[in-house]
C-alpha cells in the first residue's frame, strides 16, 4: 500500500511547554499569514523565520526567568550609567523575504532616542536592536536570523554561563567583553547576580547591585 503525506496546516499545531519545532521549505508568504492569524499578542509560540525554515518554540518558566533577570540587570546598569534606554521585548522583527524575530529580550540603546516613539519598527528604514538577550539558544536558524537582521550584540545565557556574540564582517564571534558595557565583566557578573536573584529573589539582588554601582562612583 503506497503511504499517504499528511498535511496538517500550520495554524493548527500546538506545542506543549517545552517544546522546540522546526519546518522546512515555509515560504515567507506562509510565514507572514501564521504571524498575523496567531496576533502579535499571543504568548507562545515564540516563532523565528530565516531562508525557508520556521522555527516555533513553546518555553517553560526555566528558559523565562533568567532572560528576565538579565533584562532587570540590564537596565540597571544602564541607568546608573546615565544611559537612554528602550526596552522592546519580543517584538517581531522582520527583513523582507528573508527573515523573521521573536527575541527573548531587546533593548535599544545607542539608539534609543531614535526609535523611542516608535509602536512599530520598520528594519527597511529603522535600526535594528542594540542588544539581544536569549536563553538557551541552541538553533542556528534563530542565530541565522540574528545575523540577517544585523543586531550588533547577542548574548545567549545557558548552563549558568553567558556567551556574548559580537557581529563582525564574518558573522558572530564569540567575545569576552561586552562593547555596551566595555568596563564591566559582564560574562562573570551576569551568572552571579542570576544566582543571586535565585537565592535572594530579584528585588533583593537589584537593591544590593544598585547600593554597589552607588559606592562606586
Amino acid at each position: 500500500m503506497a503511504a499517504h503525506s499528511l498535511i496538517v496546516p500550520l495554524q493548527s499545531i500546538e506545542l506543549s511547554p517545552g517544546s522546540h519545532l522546526l519546518i522546512p521549505k515555509i515560504s515567507w508568504e506562509q510565514y507572514e499569514s501564521l504571524l498575523e492569524e496567531w496576533g502579535s499578542d499571543r504568548v507562545i509560540p515564540r516563532i523565528n523565520y530565516s531562508n525557508g525554515i520556521l522555527e516555533l518554540m513553546a518555553p517553560l518558566p526555566a528558559h523565562e526567568r533568567p532572560h528576565r533577570i538579565i533584562g532587570y540587570i540590564v537596565t540597571t546598569l544602564l541607568d546608573a550609567q546615565g544611559q537612554d534606554w528602550e526596552d522592546f521585548g519580543s517584538t517581531t522583527f522582520k527583513k523582507f523575504q528573508q527573515a523573521g524575530l521573536e527575541p527573548d529580550t531587546c533593548f535599544y540603546i545607542r539608539n534609543a532616542q531614535r526609535i523611542r516613539s516608535r509602536q512599530r519598527i520598520d528594519l527597511e528604514n529603522d535600526p535594528p536592536p542594540d542588544l539581544a538577550i536569549e536563553s538557551d539558544l541552541t538553533s542556528t536558524t534563530t542565530l541565522d536570523a540574528y545575523l540577517t537582521i544585523q543586531v550588533p550584540e547577542v548574548w545567549i545565557y545557558a548552563n549558568c554561563q553567558l556567551k556574548i556574540k559580537l557581529l563582525t564582517s564574518e558573522g558572530y564571534q564569540e567575545a569576552s567583553e561586552s562593547q555596551i558595557f566595555p568596563d564591566l565583566d559582564i560574562q562573570k557578573m551576569i551568572p552571579r547576580l542570576i544566582e543571586q536573584a535565585f537565592v535572594e529573589g530579584t528585588r533583593a539582588m537589584l537593591r544590593s547591585l544598585r547600593q554597589r554601582l552607588q559606592s562606586n562612583e
